[in-house]
């Protein structure tokens, strides 16, 4: 009954002076109270280790040339990442740091990564278009001999007009629509024209 109210009476006191200096919302107040009053339930208690980790198999032996191994739970894999996250529900840093590893530890096997990277170079993935090499700025760049024929050789391409917008003629036939009488062929190979 003494400690109880030795801690509420000084978890007052440190939440007060805290609040004097710092500015503290009306919703943190209660977080604050309560991790105050926990801490200072814990003062004299003695300090319990830190759970120690033993990783499934030997760091060395958990990156193999077709597979790579969880140190937790001892998975196989070509890669860890999806695993890590379903499974054990760390990233890839946190896993790193809780196994002490390097940033560098790779968590997808050696040979997958090749035939990965040998796919995406076949299929031209991560490389900038080849630009295509024409003479026609070398040219332009050259003066034309006095005897050289003024005409050009090469042909002025089409350009496709786009089909989003319609061409004016389009619009004025749209508002006006002249009614043609088609003519149909029978099978005798007689027309007659098609009524309207």
């Amino acid at each position: 009954m003494e400690t109880e109210r030795i801690d509420a009476h000084l978890t007052a006191r440190i939440v007060r002076n805290y609040v004097k200096h710092h500015r503290v919302g009306t919703g943190e107040i209660a977080d604050l109270i309560t991790s105050i009053h926990q801490a200072l339930g814990k003062l004299g208690q003695p300090v319990q280790p830190e759970e120690i980790r033993t990783p499934a198999v030997p760091v060395r032996r958990s990156v193999h040339q077709e597979y790579v191994i969880c140190l937790d739970c001892g998975y196989r894999g070509k890669t860890l990442r999806r695993h890590i996250n379903s499974q054990h529900g760390l990233s890839r840093d946190e896993y790193l740091k809780r196994w002490g590893l390097r940033s560098d530890h790779p968590l997808t096997a050696p040979a997958y990564s090749e035939r990965r990277s040998s796919l995406a170079k076949a299929l031209g993935l991560g490389r900038k278009p080849k630009a295509q090499e024409t003479s026609a700025p070398a040219a332009a760049a050259m003066p034309a001999p006095p005897d050289a024929d003024p005409k050009p050789e090469a042909k002025p391409t089409r350009r496709r007009r786009s089909r989003a917008l319609p061409k004016p003629e389009d619009v004025a036939s749209e508002a006006a629509p002249a009614r043609r009488a088609r003519k149909r062929r029978s099978r005798s190979g007689v027309t007659s024209p098609q009524p309207e």
